[in-house]
C-alpha cells in the first residue's frame, strides 16, 4: 500500500525563499548568489521541519518513551538539504518551485558543504542509524562535538596529501539551532577534596579546576515520510569568562585568556594528532567534554518528569559508539553519586543497565588506552571512580577463578583489568560498565569472542551479541541514484524505501534481457556523470565503457590500498611487455584520507598519484588503464562514486575489517564485490552467492594461524615469483619517481628481513597472485555483457539485509527495548 504523502506547501516554500533572499541579503533573486539562494532555500525548508520537530517533541512529552542517546565522536552526516527534502517527500515539489524561479536544484545542493563532523565508516554508520531511528519512529538523540574544521580538507599537491582546514561553517549552518538555555559546565584538572557533610555522608568535591561552558547546537534528523524529527545535539565550547582582567592587570597574560584558549581548542578538529602528549591530552579532553555535557543533559531531561533517579535506565539508554565515549560509564557514576547522592551499588546498577558498547575494531592496538598520569591529572574524580571500578572487578576475577583448576588468575587479571601497565583501558571499562557488547558483523563478533575479548566472553557471555551494520537506502539509493531508484520503483513499487527486504522481488528480473539492458544503461549514465566529475576535478578523461574498479575508504594498511596499486603497477608492466595482448580497459578509482600522522598511509597516497601520473600520460598503452585519485573523499562525492562503480574493492586482510559499509553501498547500487572473506563481505556473499562475487585470498583463520606462528617470510615469495619481484622492483627503480628512494619505506615494509616479524604483516604478497587471478576473472566476466548484467542486478536484488533499518530494529528488540512514538495523523 502506498504511504500517505506528508503535507508540503510548494507555494509557501516559494514565498519563503523570496522573502528570505530579501530580508537576509537585501537582494532580488536575480541579484542573489548561488550560496545566498541555498541559504534562503534551506531556511525555508527548516520552517517546514520545525513544525514536525515541535510535534515530535510534544508527542514524546506526552508518551514518555525510552530514549536512546547515541554517543559518538563522529557523525558523518553528508549534506542535509537534499536528504531533508527526500525524507520530507518534498524533493519533487521543491525542484519544481526552484525551476519556476529559474534555479537548478542541483546547483543549490552543491552550495552546501559537507558537515565536517566525521571521517570514516564509524561516523557514517552513526548518521545512518539516526536516519533509521527517526524513520522507524523511535526517540533518539545523537550526541557529539560541533567541530569547526573537522579532521581536515584533503588537497593533493604534487601527489602528496596536504591537510588544510575544512571551514565548513564559514557561511553558517542554516539547519542548526543554538540552544544556549541548555548549556552545561564541564570541569578539567584540579584535585578532589573529600569531607563529611552534616548528614554523615562522604562528599567528593573537585576544586582548583579549569571549566568551560558546553553550548548545544541541535540539528534535525528526519524520518522518511512519517513526520518524525529526532535531534543530533553537537556541543560547542565557550569560556565561562572570556577575559580575566584581573590576571591581565597583574601581568599574567596567559592566565587571562586560558579559558578562552581551552574552549577554542576543544572543538576545532576531529582526532587531533595524538603522536605527542599535547594531542593525547586534547583528545581526552574532547571526549570528556561532550560526554559530560550529554550525560548531564540526559539526567536533567529524565528528572523533569520523573522523581526516582534509580529508575533512570527505564527511560534512557546510552549506546557508546566505539571506545571514544566510554568515559560515560564513570561520568554517569560520578553524577549519580556526587550530585544525586546514590550509593555506589545503587549507582552501579543504574550505570550497567544504561550503558551499551559497540566494538568497531578487531585490532587490539586500536582499542583506546590512556596513560594513567594523564588521565588522573585531567579527570581526577573520574579516575578515582575508574580505580574503584577496577578494584571491584579484579576482586570479582579473583573470586571467580582462584579455585579453578588450570587457570592462571594473574593472567586473567593482566588480560582483563581496566587499570594495568600504567594504562586506563577504555574497552575494558565499556565491557565491565555496561550490559551489552556488540560486534558489527558475524565474523567480527566471533573473532571478538574467540580471540580479542575471549576472557571477557568466557566470564560474561550474556553481554555479547552481534549487530551486523547497515546503511540507509534513502540517502545512498533514493537520493544518490535517482535513475536506479525510479527504475526499481517502477518494477516493484516504492515499499523498498522503508523495507529494503522488498528488493528480493527484483530477482525475477535477473534473467530478463530487457531489464538487464535497462539496468546497465542506468549504470552507464551514472558512469558518465562520474566521468564528468573526474574531468572537472582531476582533468583526466576516463572512458565510461571501461570497467570502473573502485576502492574508496579510509586509508589504512590493513585495508590494503597498497595491494590494489601494486596490482595496477603489474598490469601496466604486463601491457608494456605484451602490447598486443587482449586487455579489457579499466579505470581504477581511489578515494581516501590518511590520518595526518600516518606516514605509511600518506606515502601510499603519493604512490597512487605517481602511478596515475605515469600511466595516464603514457600514450603507448592506448588508454587501457586509467588511474584516478578522488581528492577529499566525502559523502557528497561518494554518492556519485557508489552509483557508478562496477567493481567494489573490499580487499582488507582477512580478520582485520570489522564490517565495512562501503561494500553495502556499492552492492545496493549494483556493483560486484571483489574481496576477501572479511567483515560483512562474508554475509554479502552469503546473500548474493559466490557466483555473483569475486572472492580471493587467505581466510581469517589462515591469517590468525600465521600470526600465531610469527608470520611468514615474504622474501620467499619475492625470490620465487617473478611477478612480485618485477612489481616490487618498480618501487625502487625509478619507474614512478626520479627519486628512487622515495618509495623505499613501502618496499621495506613488505620485505624487511632485518625484522621479519614486521615484514608484510598485512599479507599483501601472500595474497598477490590470488588477487591477480580474481582481477583476471573480473575482466572475463565483464566481457560477457549478459553475465555481468545478471551479476550486477543480483547484487542490488540481494541487498535487503544490509539496511540500517534492520540493524536498528535488532538493537531495539534485543538491547535498547524502545517504544515507538505515535505521532498525530494529519
Amino acid at each position: 500500500m502506498k504511504k500517505k504523502q506528508l503535507p508540503f506547501d510548494k507555494e509557501l516554500f516559494t514565498r519563503s525563499v523570496l522573502y528570505n533572499v530579501k530580508t537576509l541579503y537585501r537582494k532580488t533573486m536575480e541579484e542573489a548568489t548561488p550560496q545566498e539562494i541555498y541559504q534562503a532555500s534551506a531556511y525555508a525548508i527548516k520552517d517546514a521541519i520545525i513544525d514536525h520537530w515541535m510535534t515530535t517533541q510534544k508527542a514524546a512529552a506526552e508518551q514518555d518513551p525510552k530514549i536512546v542517546y547515541y554517543m559518538s565522536m563522529e557523525f558523518l552526516m553528508g549534506r542535509a538539504f537534499g536528504n531533508n527534502l527526500i525524507n520530507l517527500q518534498a524533493y519533487k515539489a521543491v525542484k519544481e518551485a526552484l525551476d519556476e524561479l529559474g534555479i537548478d536544484v542541483n546547483v543549490v545542493e552543491d552550495q552546501e558543504p559537507d558537515p565536517a563532523l566525521g571521517n570514516g565508516g564509524l561516523g557514517r554508520l552513526a548518521a545512518c542509524f539516526l536516519d533509521s531511528l527517526a524513520t522507524l519512529g523511535y526517540m533518539a538523540y545523537g550526541c557529539g562535538i560541533r567541530y569547526k574544521y573537522g579532521m581536515f580538507k584533503q588537497t593533493i599537491r604534487d601527489g602528496y596529501q596536504v591537510e588544510v582546514p575544512d571551514a565548513w561553517l564559514e557561511n553558517g549552518n542554516p539547519f542548526e539551532l543554538r540552544r544556549s538555555e541548555y548549556a552545561k559546565e564541564v570541569k578539567f584538572g584540579g584535585y578532589v577534596n573529600v569531607y563529611t557533610d552534616d548528614t554523615g555522608r562522604t562528599v567528593f568535591k573537585q576544586e582548583g579546576y579549569q571549566v568551560v561552558r558546553a553550548i548545544p547546537y541541535d540539528l534535525p534528523i528526519l524520518g522518511y515520510g512519517n513526520g518524525m524529527v529526532n535531534t543530533l545535539r553537537i556541543w560547542d565550547a565557550e569560556p565561562i569568562q572570556c577575559f580575566q582582567l584581573d590576571s591581565f592587570d597583574k601581568g599574567d597574560y596567559q592566565k587571562a585568556v586560558e579559558q578562552e584558549n581551552l574552549a577554542s581548542q576543544l572543538c576545532e578538529v576531529l582526532y587531533p594528532n595524538d603522536n605527542h602528549i599535547a594531542g593525547k591530552e586534547l583528545r581526552l579532553k574532547q571526549q570528556y567534554f561532550f560526554i559530560s555535557a550529554s550525560v548531564q543533559t540526559a539526567l536533567k531531561r529524565y528528572l523533569k518528569d520523573h522523581d526516582n533517579i534509580k529508575k533512570f535506565y527505564t527511560k534512557a539508554v546510552f549506546q557508546l559508539n566505539d571506545t571514544h565515549p566510554t568515559v560515560a560509564v564513570a561520568e554517569l557514576m560520578r553524577l549519580l553519586m556526587d550530585e544525586y547522592y546514590l550509593t555506589w551499588d545503587e549507582a552501579w546498577e543504574v550505570t550497567v543497565k544504561t550503558c551499551c558498547y559497540t566494538n568497531h575494531t578487531i585490532m587490539s592496538e586500536a582499542l583506546e588506552k590512556w596513560p594513567v598520569d594523564l588521565f588522573q591529572r585531567l579527570l581526577p574524580r573520574i579516575y578515582q571512580i575508574v580505580d574503584e571500578i577496577n578494584r571491584r572487578f579484579v576482586d570479582q576475577i579473583m573470586r571467580q577463578y582462584t579455585n579453578s583448576a588450570g587457570i592462571d588468575v594473574q593472567s586473567k587479571i593482566r588480560s582483563m583489568a581496566i587499570l594495568y601497565d600504567n594504562q586506563v583501558k577504555m574497552a575494558h571499562l565499556a565491557i565491565v560498565g555496561g550490559h551489552s557488547v556488540n560486534g558489527v558483523a558475524q565474523l567480527h563478533t566471533e573473532i571478538l569472542k574467540k580471540r580479542e575479548l575471549k576472557d571477557f566472553y568466557e566470564m560474561m557471555p550474556e553481554k555479547f551479541n552481534n549487530k551486523t551494520n547497515g546503511i540507509t537506502q534513502r540517502r545512498f539509493l533514493l537520493h544518490a541514484n535517482p535513475l536506479l531508484a525510479d527504475w526499481i520503483t517502477a518494477k516493484i513499487g516504492d515499499g523498498w524505501i522503508t523495507d529494503l527486504s522488498q528488493m528480493d522481488k527484483l530477482k525475477s528480473y535477473a534473467d530478463d534481457k530487457k531489464a538487464q539492458d535497462e539496468f546497465m544503461e542506468i549504470k552507464h549514465k551514472n558512469k558518465e556523470r562520474l566521468a564528468k566529475y573526474i574531468l572537472e576535478h582531476n582533468n583526466i578523461e576516463v572512458d565510461p565503457n571501461s570497467i570502473f574498479d573502485v576502492q574508496v575508504k579510509r586509508l589504512h594498511e590493513y585495508k590494503r590500498q597498497l595491494l590494489n596499486i601494486l596490482q595496477v603497477m603489474y598490469k601496466y608492466h604486463d601491457i608494456k611487455s605484451h602490447p598486443n595482448k587482449d586487455f579489457y580497459p579499466k579505470t581504477y578509482i581511489f578515494g581516501a584520507k590518511a590520518a595526518a600522522g600516518y606516514l605509511t598511509a600518506k606515502l601510499t597516497i603519493k604512490l597512487i598519484n605517481s602511478v596515475a601520473d605515469v600511466i595516464n600520460k603514457d600514450a603507448s598503452i592506448g588508454g587501457k588503464i586509467k588511474v584516478v585519485f578522488i581528492e577529499d573523499y566525502r559523502v557528497s562525492n561518494a554518492e556519485l562514486i557508489f552509483a557508478a562503480a562496477d567493481v567494489s574493492e573490499q580487499i582488507s586482510t582477512a580478520s582485520k575489517e570489522a564490517s565495512g559499509t562501503g561494500n553495502m553501498k556499492m552492492m545496493l547500487n549494483g556493483a560486484v564485490t571483489l574481496g576477501t572473506m572479511d567483515g560483512a563481505n562474508v554475509e554479502i556473499v552469503n546473500e548474493v552467492g559466490e557466483d555473483n562475487a569475486f572472492i580471493f585470498g587467505l581466510s581469517s583463520q589462515e591469517v590468525m594461524d600465521y600470526e600465531k606462528n610469527g608470520g611468514y617470510n615474504p622474501m620467499d615469495i619475492y625470490n620465487s615469483n617473478p611477478n612480485v619481484k618485477a612489481v616490487l622492483n618498480m618501487l625502487v627503480d625509478g619507474t614512478f619517481s626520479k627519486n628512487k628512494e622515495l618509495f623505499r619505506p613501502l618496499y621495506n615494509c613488505l620485505l624487511n628481513t632485518n625484522n621479519s616479524s614486521k615484514a608484510d604483516q598485512y599479507f599483501i604478497l601472500k595474497d598477490f597472485e590470488a588477487y591477480l587471478e580474481a582481477q583476471r576473472r573480473i575482466s572475463e566476466a565483464y566481457a560477457d555483457k549478459k553475465r555481468w548484467a545478471r551479476m550486477a542486478l543480483m547484487n542490488t536484488a540481494c541487498c535487503g539485509k544490509f539496511s540500517s533499518d534492520r540493524t536498528i530494529q535488532e538493537y531495539v528488540d534485543e538491547v535498547w527495548k524502545l517504544d515507538k512514538v505515535e505521532l498525530p495523523v494529519k
